[in-house]
């Protein structure tokens, strides 16, 4: 049985949270959370706190084993674009685009 947990509106570009889910795609819940509590990414935490939510959500409203739990599909997609503006030399402007990211976590028991 799968249990998911989605984030969406994350500040931060999908390119760079996916170099974190790749390092903890397919590991035991347990493996995955500690080594993204070492992480220095700053998506290492926002993941952290993503699967202890769907951690949660197995345990209260399917009645999983914690214990048995592996992450079967993790994924970035791409949220809307802030827009800003930044001054250049000669009257000019640049934009400056901050991205953000829609986060998907999916857990599933290991048989």
């Amino acid at each position: 049985m799968e249990v998911r947990a989605v984030a969406k509106y994350v500040r931060i570009s999908p390119r760079k949270i996916r170099l974190v889910m790749d390092q903890v795609r397919g590991k035991r819940v347990e493996e995955a959370l500690n080594m993204l509590s070492f992480a220095p990414q700053k998506g290492a935490r926002v993941l952290k706190k993503l699967i202890d939510s769907a951690v949660a959500n197995a345990e209260q409203n399917s009645g999983l084993d914690v214990d048995t739990l592996f992450i079967k599909r993790i994924y970035a997609d791409e949220g809307p674009t802030l827009k800003r503006f930044r001054p250049r030399a000669l009257g000019r402007a640049t934009r400056i685009r901050k991205r953000t990211s829609h986060l998907t976590v999916i857990l599933d028991e290991k048989s």
